[in-house]
């Protein structure tokens, strides 16, 4: 399995907390996946026997990742909604009452800085728990399958998740020698 890039991450690290509040089975799903047995690492290959000097080809390297808009939004969703904060604090000794009044407020303010930089709209516009045929050639990128898959297309589910996309992405321009790896500055107080 290849591991995720940084923005597949963070967008799941900014939807998830709220999904797993507000979905028990999908929590339900993530817990069995905790419980799963660890996987092997892979086995390491056997080392090539050497080989006559030969001419060197040009290896494609991919270019570095910008990270910026990344970074911007997660500074939003810090600065609007103490985003990082909340995901930093340990609550396991807070009652839920109070981890549910915190939330309330990220919610909040995260959803205002959302608002102002970017619209969503579900991917699919039927409402949750209908059923949905995926006929073959289905976008996969779209839909995911999940639960006891055989076979090929079509398939017939219920569906769970509506699914985000993004419509429209404003992001507020960079000033010049702006540091966006910095998405909250240290607070001084004097």
């Amino acid at each position: 399995m290849e591991p995720l890039g940084f923005g597949a991450r963070l967008w799941l690290a900014i939807v998830l907390p709220f999904r797993v509040l507000l979905d028990g089975t999908l929590a339900a799903r993530i817990t069995s996946l905790d419980e799963a047995p660890p996987s092997l690492p892979p086995a390491k290959p056997e080392p090539e026997p050497a080989l006559k000097e030969t001419k060197a080809e040009p290896v494609a390297v991919e270019p570095e990742r910008d990270t910026t808009s990344a970074l911007q939004l997660l500074a939003i969703l810090q600065r609007e909604g103490r985003f990082i904060d909340f995901l930093k604090e340990d609550v396991s000794g807070f009652s839920d009452a109070d981890i549910g009044a915190a939330a309330r407020v990220v919610h909040e303010g995260c959803t205002r800085g959302l608002k102002d930089v970017l619209t969503l709209e579900p991917v699919r516009t039927e409402e949750e728990g209908a059923t949905i045929e995926l006929p073959p050639g289905y976008d996969a990128a779209r839909t995911r399958v999940t639960g006891n898959v055989v076979g090929e297309p079509p398939f017939t589910g219920t569906l769970a998740h509506h699914g985000w996309q993004v419509r429209t992405l404003e992001l507020p321009e960079l000033i010049a020698g702006h540091d966006p790896s910095i998405v909250a500055a240290a607070e001084v107080e004097v």
